[in-house]
C-alpha cells in the first residue's frame, strides 16, 4: 500500500528529531512479568525479530515456556530463540554454556544481583567468574564471554531446546565442523510443531580443541566441548545466524547484518531501532506507568516475528521455499490472542507491517490449504479454536490497507470456512447449527460461539466486494450462536445432537481441553457468554430482554464469586467472573458502554489496570500471549479498546494517563488528552474528538489516523 512508502518518510523523519530530545527506552523493564505466569524472557531480540538470545533455566513446564522463570537459579545455558508470554514451551535452540573448568561446582550458577537486561542487551556474572553478555541483530545473535584467564571452555549443546510432551527433540541433525572459527549444519526438531532451523556459528577467535560427547539414549544431535586460548581480554565473541532455509542463507543473514566483531555497535544499533518504535508513543505519567506502558510497548512488538532471510527467501508450512514479498514473512502468529487487541494496536503503531502480516497469512493458506491458526517458526501447532486469521483480514481490509488481493482474501476465508480440517469440522456445525457434544467431546459451545464471529466477518468481507450469495450464508451462520442459548439459566449451554441440553451443568466451573475437558475453552460458561457481543450487541441484548437485562447481566458477571478458581484453568485476575488472565474476558468491561451504566466499566477498567499490572517482575498476571496482555493495557491506558477487532471501531473506556500523543506514521499526530485527571477522577464523560461532543461510545481507526485530539473531562463519580 501506498502508507507503507510514505510512512517509513515520515516516521524516519520524526524519530530523527524525536530521539534527541528524549530517550524511551529507559523505562523498559525486561524483567517486568517474568516471575510467575506472564512468561516473558529478559534477553535481547529486536522488534519483529527472528532470534532471541537469553538464559533458560529449565526446558520443561508450565512455569519455564520462554526457558526462564526470574526466582529461578539453575543455569543450563543460553539459547537463540523462544516465545514471548506463551502458555506453550518451544525453541530453545543451540544452547551456549561458557565455563570455568577450575571451578566446575559453580558451572550451572551465576549471581542474581548481576543481571541487567535493558533494549537489546542482557548480561550475568556467573559464580566462575565468567561475564556474559548478549546483544543481536534481527537474525543474528551475538555472544561476549569475559573469563578470568586466558584458557576457555564452552559448552556447545545442538540437542537443546524447550520441549512439549515429548521425550526426544531432535529427529535428525547434520552438523559440520568448516574450520576453527565455524561451525554450520541443521537440525529438524519435534516439539510443539515439527520444524528445521539451519545455522552458522562463528568465532573471532580460533578454538583450539574440540571434543563430542557421548550421546544418551534418543539423542540425535551432538554436543561438543570447545577449548580457546583467549586474547589478552580474556574475551570471547561468538555470532550465531539462523535461517529457516539453509545453511547459505543463515551466512548470508550474518555477512549482511554482523559483518564485524563490534559487540557496542551492534548493542547500540539495537537500542537504536527500539528507540525508533517506543517514540512512536509518548505519555504524560509517573514514573511507575511509564515504565509499565513502554514494557508492555516492547513486549507488543517482540513478535510476530519475521523468519524470512534477508533475501527474502523462506521455509513454507507445505516444506517448499519461496520467496517473500518485501522480504517478509511472519510466524509466530499466535492468532487466537493477538487478534482481539494487539493486531489492531499493530495497525495504529506500526502500520508499515500489516500487509506482510496479511500477505504471509495468504500464503501459508496456499501451502496449507486453510489459513493458519497458530504458527511456530511458520508451522502451524493448530493450537486454540476458531479461525481468527479471519478477523485480521477484515480489519485490514476495513481500515484501508491495500497491499493484499482482497480476492484472493476472500476467497481464502470461504474456503477456511467451507472445508473441514483441524478443530473445524463445517458438516457438523452446519447440520445442526452448533457443534452437539455428543459428537464433539471438548469445547463445542466455545467453538460454536467463536466461528460465529468468523463468520460474521466473512459475510462482512462478502459485503465489500459484493458477494451477496456469501454474505447472506454466513450472515446465516453468524447467527447460530442463538441456537445453543439456554432461557432458563440465560447462557450458552453444551446441547447435543437431539437438542438436550448438558446436565449437569454448572456455569462457573471452567474447563480446558488439556487440563478438564468440557464444552469451554480456558473459561466457563459466563466468560463465554459475551463472546457473540463481539459481533452483535443487539442480539444479545435481545436475548436478555433489553438495555436493563443487559446491564444486569454485566453487573452479576463482575461480582458473583467462583469458590475455587483455577488459574491453569484461565481463571487467574479474577474481579468476580471476569478473569484477565485469559483473553476471552478482555473485551467484556466495554460493553458497560452499551449498558445503562456506561461508569461502572470505566470503574473496573481502572480497577483491573491498577490490580493487575505492575512494574515488578510478578506484575503480570497472566501468560502476555505474545503482546495481548500488553495491547489491552496499553489501549486502556489510552482510554479505548475495540470490542469488534474487525470492524474499525474503538469503544471508549477511561484514560489512565493526564495526556498520550501518537506519532503516526503519516507525519500526524493524535493526542488524547485528560482534564482534571488524578487518582479520585477516573470517570470520563462529554468525550471530544477534535471540539466535537461524540455522539457513540467510540472512534474509528480512520479518525485515528486522520490526527487530531481527543479530550475526555474527567470526574471522581
Amino acid at each position: 500500500m501506498e502508507l507503507r512508502k510514505a510512512g517509513l518518510f515520515f516516521m524516519a523523519a520524526f524519530v530523527a528529531n524525536v530521539i534527541v530530545a528524549q530517550s524511551y527506552s529507559k523505562y523498559v523493564n525486561p524483567f517486568i512479568g517474568t516471575d510467575g505466569t506472564g512468561h516473558t524472557f529478559p534477553g535481547p531480540s529486536l522488534p519483529f525479530g527472528m532470534v532471541q538470545p537469553g538464559p533458560d533455566n529449565h526446558t520443561s513446564g508450565w512455569n519455564h515456556t520462554s526457558g526462564y522463570q526470574y526466582k529461578d537459579t539453575l543455569l543450563l545455558g543460553f539459547s537463540q530463540t523462544r516465545f514471548s508470554g506463551t502458555g506453550i514451551g518451544e525453541m530453545g535452540n543451540i544452547l551456549l554454556l561458557p565455563f570455568n573448568e577450575k571451578q566446575l561446582k559453580f558451572k550451572n550458577s551465576y549471581h542474581k544481583e548481576s543481571e541487567k537486561a535493558t533494549v537489546g542487551y542482557y548480561s550475568l556474572v556467573k559464580k566462575d567468574g565468567i561475564k556474559v553478555e548478549l546483544t543481536c541483530s534481527e537474525r543474528v545473535a551475538f555472544h561476549q564471554y569475559t573469563y578470568p584467564e586466558r584458557e576457555a571452555k564452552l559448552l556447545l549443546d545442538f540437542q537443546h531446546g524447550i520441549q512439549f510432551l515429548n521425550d526426544s527433540l531432535v529427529l535428525e541433525s547434520e552438523i559440520t565442523i568448516e574450520s576453527n572459527k565455524a561451525i554450520s549444519g541443521y537440525c529438524k526438531t519435534k516439539g510443539w510443531v515439527t520444524k528445521k532451523y539451519f545455522f552458522t556459528i562463528n568465532f573471532e577467535t580460533e578454538f583450539s580443541s574440540i571434543e563430542e560427547l557421548p550421546k544418551a539414549k534418543k539423542e540425535n544431535a551432538p554436543k561438543f566441548i570447545v577449548d580457546f586460548n583467549l586474547p589478552k581480554n580474556q574475551m570471547l565473541k561468538i555470532k550465531i545466524a539462523l535461517s529457516t532455509v539453509s545453511v547459505v542463507g543463515a551466512q548470508l543473514n550474518l555477512k549482511t547484518e554482523i559483518p564485524n566483531w563490534r559487540f557496542e555497535s551492534t548493542r547500540k544499533n539495537a537500542a537504536q531501532v527500539w528507540e525508533n518504535y517506543l517514540s512512536r508513543v509518548a505519555i504524560e505519567a509517573s514514573e511507575k506507568q511509564k515504565e509499565i506502558f513502554y514494557t508492555s510497548l516492547y513486549h507488543l512488538l517482540l513478535q510476530p516475528s519475521n523468519i524470512a532471510d534477508v533475501d527474502g527467501q523462506y521455509r513454507g508450512a507445505d516444506d517448499k521455499i519461496g520467496m517473500a514479498p518485501h522480504n517478509e514473512y511472519y510466524s509466530t502468529l499466535s492468532i487466537w490472542d493477538i487478534y482481539r487487541g494487539a493486531f489492531p494496536l499493530l495497525q495504529i503503531l506500526a502500520p508499515e507491517k500489516i500487509d506482510g502480516i496479511i500477505n504471509t497469512i495468504l500464503l501459508h493458506n496456499k501451502a496449507a490449504g486453510f489459513l493458519p491458526i497458530w504458527t511456530a517458526w511458520g508451522q502451524d501447532n493448530y493450537c486454540m479454536i476458531g479461525n481468527h486469521a479471519i478477523p485480521m483480514i477484515l480489519s485490514a481490509s476495513h481500515n484501508g490497507f491495500t497491499g493484499f488481493d482482497k480476492t484472493e482474501a476472500l476467497q481464502a476465508m470461504v474456503e477456511t470456512s467451507t472445508k473441514s480440517h483441524i478443530n473445524s469440522n463445517w458438516d457438523l456445525y452446519n447440520q445442526y447449527g452448533y457443534y452437539p457434544f455428543d459428537h464433539l467431546d471438548n469445547e463445542a459451545v466455545s467453538r460454536t460461539l467463536e466461528s460465529g464471529y468468523d463468520d460474521w466477518c466473512v459475510a462482512q468481507m462478502a459485503s465489500v466486494l459484493s458477494d451477496k450469495t456469501t454474505a447472506a450464508i454466513f450472515s446465516k451462520r453468524a447467527n447460530y450462536y442463538k441456537n445453543i442459548f439456554d432461557t432458563e439459566t440465560k447462557l450458552f449451554r453444551g446441547k447435543d445432537s437431539r437438542g438436550l441440553w448438558r446436565t449437569p451443568f454448572d456455569p462457573l466451573t471452567a474447563t480446558s481441553p488439556m487440563n478438564n475437558p468440557g464444552d469451554y475453552t480456558e473459561a466457563n460458561a459466563w466468560q463465554y457468554f459475551w463472546t457473540p457481543a463481539q459481533y452483535d450487541i443487539d442480539g444479545i441484548k435481545s436475548l436478555l430482554g433489553g438495555t436493563a437485562q443487559f446491564t444486569k447481566k454485566l453487573d452479576d458477571f463482575f461480582t458473583i464469586e467462583s469458590p475455587n478458581p483455577n488459574k491453569f484453568l484461565g481463571q487467574e485476575a479474577m474481579i468476580g467472573q471476569y478473569a484477565h488472565g485469559n483473553e476471552p474476558s478482555h473485551h467484556i468491561a466495554y460493553l458497560y458502554a452499551f449498558s445503562n451504566t456506561p461508569k461502572t466499566g470505566q470503574k473496573y477498567i481502572h480497577n483491573i489496570i491498577n490490580a493487575f499490572h505492575n512494574n515488578i517482575p510478578d506484575g503480570m498476571i497472566g501468560n502476555d500471549d505474545c503482546g495481548q496482555m500488553s495491547a489491552w493495557y496499553i489501549l486502556s491506558t489510552l482510554g479505548f479498546y475495540p470490542v469488534n477487532a474487525a470492524n474499525g471501531e474503538f469503544i471508549l473506556g477511561s484514560p489512565q494517563v493526564k495526556s498520550a500523543t501518537l506519532h503516526l506514521s503519516n507525519g500526524k499526530k493524535f493526542t488524547i488528552e485528560a482534564l482534571n485527571f488524578n487518582e479520585k477522577n477516573i470517570y470520563q464523560e462529554q468525550a471530544q474528538l477534535n471540539n466535537s461532543l461524540l455522539s457513540n461510545p467510540w472512534i474509528t481507526y480512520a479518525e485515528i489516523m486522520s490526527g487530531g485530539k481527543l479530550t475526555f473531562q474527567m470526574t471522581n463519580h
